[in-house]
């Protein structure tokens, strides 16, 4: 079989440069360019040692219109409000587009300005973006040649609640999401006060109200409500590398005992691949280190007639990077575990 000739726009980030990590496993894939705004000239392995001797191309200059020819699929990792600027001459030139940032998840061009501050410069396509959660949206990522990657907060936000939402068990009104993150979510930048020296032995809330990543929460769990949503999140920064906790807290709708809630989540993700439902134990950070998977687990308090629901991912794995190679799985009729089928790092 033909490989797969991707590239990696924006390959100097974490998100970027796990992309390249995961693909260059890949046994169908062959990474084609990498590229770099600050880093150009520089090797993938001299950036990212861990590479070295996997992946040792110089980043190169983004040119669009080469990558477009060059490339079956174009990752792009990028800061929010670029992919939006090469998308159509990447298309047009015959690759298909995984957007790892925001430009198009978001359904609605006029909620950019709002949560985002930019305007979309492409409007058009997003029409045809794809949002890439396969537990939601499989059968429309294995068609779209423009796949919108999902948040890391939304993804594990969303696959805590869906289970609960789809089967009607909980309100639609009166959600709250407390999520926690490790420092790699700011990317490589960093900055803003998520140094070691800031976050070291520290814990604390930011975005309250509003995080950008509200949006796109929103809109999925509107459209499995079917009915316009409003959910309270607050994300946290915690001392640690990678990982993503998030407890959700859905007030019920009817009578429910933990059994029967865990039996819905247990039907809900039977046949999905990167979902493991937890009964003997709650989801941690540490079993999905450097995975594609997403543990969930619920339990019913009786007493305030509330669902807690709790997910945990890697940030840079299911939230990010391993995503995106999930859906290249599906966009090329692969099997959807292709390259992603190895368990976490513990300790």
């Amino acid at each position: 079989m033909k490989k797969i000739r991707a590239s990696v726009i924006g390959a100097s980030g974490y998100g970027g440069a796990e992309a390249v990590r995961l693909l260059t496993m890949h046994p169908q894939v062959e990474i084609v360019h990498v590229t770099a705004e600050s880093q150009q000239g520089q090797t993938m392995s001299g950036l990212y040692p861990n590479l070295r001797g996997f992946v040792d191309q110089t980043m190169i200059a983004v040119d669009a219109d080469r990558i477009g020819r060059d490339s079956d699929v174009t990752f792009i990792s990028l800061p929010s409000g670029k992919a939006m600027h090469l998308v159509p001459a990447l298309l047009k030139n015959g690759s298909k587009v995984i957007d790892i940032a925001a430009d198009f998840r978001l359904r609605d061009a006029a909620l950019y300005p709002t949560w985002y501050k930019v305007e979309h410069t492409a409007p058009s396509y997003l029409a045809e973006a794809v949002y890439g959660l396969p537990e939601l949206h499989r059968a429309a990522i294995a068609k779209t040649r423009l796949l919108a990657n999902p948040g890391c907060y939304p993804v594990a936000s969303l696959l805590a609640l869906i289970p609960l939402l789809r089967a009607g068990v909980v309100q639609t009104t009166g959600i709250v999401i407390d999520a926690k993150s490790g420092v790699s979510g700011a990317g490589r930048g960093g900055g803003g006060g998520f140094g070691f020296s800031e976050t070291n032995e520290n814990v604390r809330a930011y975005s309250v109200t509003g995080h950008n990543h509200i949006a796109e929460i929103e809109q999925e769990l509107s459209g499995v409500a079917k009915t316009a949503m409003r959910v309270v999140f607050t994300p946290h920064l915690i001392p640690m590398t990678r990982g993503i906790l998030a407890t959700v807290y859905a007030p019920l709708a009817k009578q429910l005992t933990d059994a029967e809630a865990m039996r819905i989540y247990q039907e809900t993700y039977r046949d999905e691949p990167f979902v493991r439902v937890l009964d003997d134990t709650l989801p941690q950070t540490k079993a999905t280190l450097s995975s594609n998977y997403c543990d969930v687990s619920v339990k019913i308090d009786t007493r305030t007639s509330t669902a807690i629901a709790i997910a945990a991912i890697d940030n840079l794995g299911r939230g990010a990077a391993g995503q995106a190679v999930q859906n290249m799985n599906l966009m090329f009729a692969l099997p959807e575990t292709t390259g992603l089928h190895f368990p976490g790092l513990f300790p």
